[in-house]
């Protein structure tokens, strides 16, 4: 078994045993260094962090291994990258970019395995006469769709 292969599954013990945090990334450098990130449903704690790096840590041989390890959470402007991180912002505000429109800004209102569904409000021209109306917009779009999606934080 290779280093990233055995990085890989003492990842995956550690996290088996907090079936409330979940992987959102792991990068390994040419040196051996080690950056795992994190999330969960209920947040990610320090002590989180400092258990699953314990958790890989303690199983490895630092004279078989020469390498540097970093265990830490997804930030709050982090995008969204999975669709359990999704799941867990129901009910929040997101604003959602696209390669080929314009950016959208809304009410996160359902998640599945495919698409996720916002609603916003927008100002359109009257379909009658002159001014501007406020109606509200929804629309279900495709995880693969979407260049960037983040939860707004007040």
């Amino acid at each position: 078994m290779n280093f990233r292969s055995t990085i890989e599954k003492l990842l995956q013990e550690a996290l088996d045993q907090n079936t409330n945090l979940f992987l959102i990334d792991l990068t390994m450098g040419s040196d051996n260094s080690i950056r795992v990130t994190l999330d969960g449903d209920k947040g990610v704690t320090l002590q989180d962090c400092m258990n699953i790096s314990r958790a890989i840590e303690h199983q490895l041989d630092r004279d078989e291994y020469d390498f540097s390890l970093e265990v830490a959470s997804a930030g709050v402007g982090s995008p969204l990258q999975n669709e359990r991180q999704f799941q867990k912002n129901v009910g929040r505000k997101i604003h959602v970019e696209f390669s080929d429109r314009p950016s959208i800004e809304g009410l996160l209102l359902e998640v599945n395995n495919h698409s996720f569904t916002i609603t916003w409000k927008q100002r359109e021209p009257k379909p009658i006469g002159k001014g501007k109306v406020t109606v509200t917009k929804q629309e279900t779009l495709s995880y693969t769709d979407v260049v960037s999606s983040k939860v707004l934080v007040k």
